[in-house]
């Protein structure tokens, strides 16, 4: 992928053909399949398959892998949100909270939003106890205005990757 000679203009999505969108769909869904299954799977042979994977992952298309491990038999029986609002929009009061809470094991996305806050986290507790700890720590960070927590209740769905 060639990047922008101007830095305020994104990179343009790279051009992918019927088999490297088969590639990235086979991969969302398993990606711990051989290579040999998956250039099955794609309808190639299994070295060039191996190409178009590495292609992928250098053009950033593939961030990693990962399992997909359920938080509730590992003992994090709690998902909710976090709508924050900080008192400051100011780059450096922004990127200050971005860094604090990556260094929170239990904060598992961190999202800066439009309109009504400006980050939206998912969060993960042992039980309610824990969850009221959290909530307390994010009131009473730095520059943290406000604080809305949505607890789920179930999650019906939750796909990883984008449609291919």
């Amino acid at each position: 992928m060639k990047p922008s000679a101007d830095p305020q203009i994104p990179d343009a999505p790279p051009l992918l053909d019927a088999i490297d969108r088969r590639i990235l769909a086979e991969l969302q869904d398993d990606g711990r399949m051989t290579n040999v299954e998956l250039a099955s799977r794609a309808g190639i042979s299994a070295p060039p398959c191996l190409r178009r994977v590495r292609r992928l992952e250098e053009a950033g298309l593939i961030r990693g892998y990962h399992a997909d491990t359920d938080p509730q038999r590992l003992g994090w029986e709690i998902t909710f949100f976090a709508i924050v609002g900080l008192d400051s929009q100011r780059e450096s009061v922004l990127s200050a909270f971005e860094r604090l809470v990556a260094e929170w094991p239990e904060v598992r996305e961190c999202h800066m939003i439009r309109g009504g806050g400006d980050f939206l986290l998912r969060l993960v507790a042992r039980d309610t106890a824990h969850e009221n700890v959290l909530t307390q720590k994010l009131t009473g960070a730095p520059s943290v205005a406000r604080v809305q927590t949505l607890q789920t209740i179930r999650t019906s769905r939750s796909l990883a990757g984008v449609p291919l």
